[in-house]
């Protein structure tokens, strides 16, 4: 899995006509599923993602979580982050999991950062979307669950 992360002041993800999720202070996460991802890649990254020191204390350094914050997630599905644009103009999304899986996982990552006490919006897997964000830093950061053991020992 490869989750992109926003801090973010706000958010909301649109769904044809309506407001699908809203958050206020929080991390938007914009999440793609690869074809080998499974229930440990999930839980994984919602651990990872959760106690990212990315808020800012009193004296303005990130040494806060987002259990530290209050903080919200809104959680996106965005398979084209598995987009590889090595050969061509055209991305290969081979790399990618299909449908039933890549919808699975991320309902496992969305399940896992719920399990962990956090309120969590999504969005509509497969869907269309809009995301409005108000990007807090800004702060930007990717996380990949096939590198852990580079972010764990680096």
């Amino acid at each position: 899995m490869i989750a992109v992360i926003q801090r973010v002041s706000s958010a909301s993800v649109r769904v044809g006509d309506g407001v699908r999720g809203r958050i206020r202070r929080g991390l938007v996460i914009l999440l793609g599923v690869a074809r080998e991802d499974d229930r440990s890649d999930a839980e994984y990254l919602a651990q990872k993602i959760t106690g990212l020191r990315i808020f800012n204390d009193s004296d303005q350094k990130m040494n806060r979580s987002l259990k530290d914050a209050g903080g919200d997630l809104l959680v996106i599905s965005q398979f084209t982050l598995l987009g590889d644009c090595r050969k061509g103009r055209r991305p290969s999304f081979n790399g990618a999991a299909d449908p039933e899986t890549g919808s699975a996982m991320y309902m496992e990552f969305v399940d896992a950062c719920r399990n962990l006490g956090f309120h969590v919006e999504t969005g509509e897997f497969g869907a269309m979307m809009e995301v409005d964000l108000v990007n807090d830093g800004p702060v930007t950061l990717i996380v990949e669950s096939r590198k852990r053991e580079d972010q764990e020992n680096g």
